[in-house]
């Protein structure tokens, strides 16, 4: 599937996924910093992930693992630290948390930050864990 927004897309196909570029991205985190390109790739082969693109450039990512029965855990949400700020990684949330394919799922996430955002997503929870209503 293809999102569109202003000069930026969403796809959620994993053939989109710019290996190289989301180690680079992740590199910008505090949480996998040190991820080895083979681990990126194989979180990448076990999961459903999305990918924001201003053009050819790859410049967000997130995915989803998930057993498509109970629960999905929404991973590794970046944007590229030159494009934060713009409301990039909320649509980027909200596409994930709005997939038909996890709608009567238990859906959670780990974070130290953006609390705020994740709460107005419909998150709910203590201050690392939080999931949605199911």
């Amino acid at each position: 599937m293809k999102y569109v927004k202003g000069g930026f897309q969403i796809y959620d196909e994993r053939e989109k996924v710019q290996l190289e570029s989301v180690q680079a991205l992740l590199k910008q985190s505090y949480w996998a910093n040190a991820r080895s390109l083979n681990v990126v790739k194989t979180s990448i082969e076990n999961s459903v992930c999305f990918s924001l693109y201003k053009g050819d450039e790859q410049i967000g990512f997130a995915r989803v693992v998930t057993d498509f029965a109970s629960v999905a855990y929404l991973a590794d949400v970046i944007i590229d630290e030159h494009y934060r700020h713009q409301g990039l990684g909320k649509w980027l949330t909200e596409v994930m948390v709005n997939d038909p394919r996890w709608n009567d799922k238990f859906k959670f996430l780990v974070t130290d930050d953006a609390h705020g955002l994740y709460t107005r997503l419909g998150f709910i929870g203590s201050e690392k864990l939080m999931s949605t209503r199911v």
